[in-house]
């Protein structure tokens, strides 16, 4: 059973998210937080799977609460799904870098909403690969210098060529067709590179192939 946490600051929001998920078998929703604290208080004591966290909030807004989450050891498991009411917040993108895990717009289609929480559940993607391409593109375009490789001594070759290929959107499909190996192949060469950096999940490992120069502005293609 999948463990949903809802925080935004608009009753109706939540209620028909509550709506939506609860009538899904393998989904709950856990509890419901109106602010930035009541959010990381909630997701303290009930330790949900999901948090769907609205970015802008009263008391503590979400991307400061998705700092707080994400600098928590103890959460490290709890996914964070930012919700905005445009797609190019002008927040989103540094709630990628502080460890959301995606985002969706609040008027997503039902279906769209309940894929993206399986995925970032079962850790295979940042949603969709469209919105996935966009965030890229922003990172490329504020990145500074990338630092050192050094942080990637420990990953094989073909380990830095799955980051390398992640860095530039590809989900495990297209990365197993560019190195003809099977997508299951391709899942677990991006699953042990995510365990020897560290990343807490594939967002993360987008933004550590940019920060480690491994990928640069100007590799999307």
């Amino acid at each position: 059973m999948i463990r949903v946490l809802l925080a935004d600051d608009q009753s109706l929001v939540r209620a028909g998210f509550r709506a939506l998920l609860d009538a899904q078998p393998d989904i709950e929703v856990a509890g419901e937080a109106a602010d930035g604290e009541q959010a990381v208080c909630a997701i303290r004591e009930l330790r949900p799977d999901v948090v769907l966290m609205d970015i802008r909030m009263p008391a503590l807004d979400g991307l400061a609460a998705t700092r707080r989450i994400t600098g928590d050891e103890g959460l490290r498991d709890v996914k964070v799904v930012m919700l905005t009411t445009f797609e190019l917040d002008e927040y989103v993108f540094e709630a990628i870098r502080s460890g959301a895990s995606g985002f969706l717009v609040k008027d997503t289609e039902p279906d769209e909403l309940l894929r993206a929480v399986r995925a970032v559940v079962a850790g295979d993607a940042l949603l969709s690969p469209g919105v996935t391409r966009r965030l890229i593109a922003e990172f490329a375009a504020r990145s500074k210098e990338p630092a050192a490789a050094d942080a990637l001594s420990h990953l094989t070759e073909r380990e830095r060529e799955v980051m390398a290929l992640v860095g530039i959107g590809l989900s495990n499909e297209e990365i197993a067709r560019r190195l003809v190996v099977s997508p299951l192949t391709a899942k677990t060469h991006v699953s042990r590179t995510m365990v020897k950096l560290g990343a807490r999940d594939r967002a993360q490992l987008v933004v550590l192939a940019y920060e480690s120069g491994l990928v640069r502005p100007g590799w999307l293609g």
